[in-house]
């Protein structure tokens, strides 16, 4: 291919990308990775963990403690120390618990995971971790 016809064709790309980004909507990526407040998410659980693991806060972690994990694509990350309310909507039980780890989950309208809670409290707020039911639909609320 000669020299000349190569660098049409990358600049005739380059004039058709710049075409379709001008004209495509602005990008959603920080609403879209974030749970809409006070609507209904999914709260999962970690499962297994080795003895001796860590959390992203530096805690030693214990999957009995009333701690969560929230995702790293959160928009704005909540900050470790926040404590959340965690109401499951099929009981009504409700745990106040403590972010001291962040997932690599994130929140899509299709799979709305906004939390991973510890074993303990995932089955304090009524989840079934033998057979694993997966998640619980819950409501959030940062307390004070």
């Amino acid at each position: 291919m000669r020299k000349g016809t190569l660098i049409g064709r990358v600049a005739a790309a380059a004039v058709a990308l710049t075409a379709v980004l001008g004209v495509a909507p602005a990008s959603t990526a920080a609403t879209s990775d974030t749970p809409p407040a006070g609507e209904p998410c999914w709260a999962t659980h970690y499962g297994y963990i080795p003895p001796g693991a860590y959390t992203a806060s530096g805690e030693l972690f214990d999957n009995n403690a009333d701690t969560a994990a929230t995702s790293l694509s959160r928009d704005p990350q909540l900050p470790f120390g926040t404590r959340v309310k965690v109401t499951n909507l099929a009981n009504n039980a409700s745990l106040v618990v403590r972010i001291n780890d962040r997932g690599t989950f994130a929140w899509t309208p299709s799979v709305p995971k906004c939390l991973d809670l510890t074993d303990g409290a995932y089955a304090r707020l009524g989840g079934v971790l033998d057979p694993d039911s997966g998640h619980i639909v819950v409501k959030e609320e940062i307390v004070p």
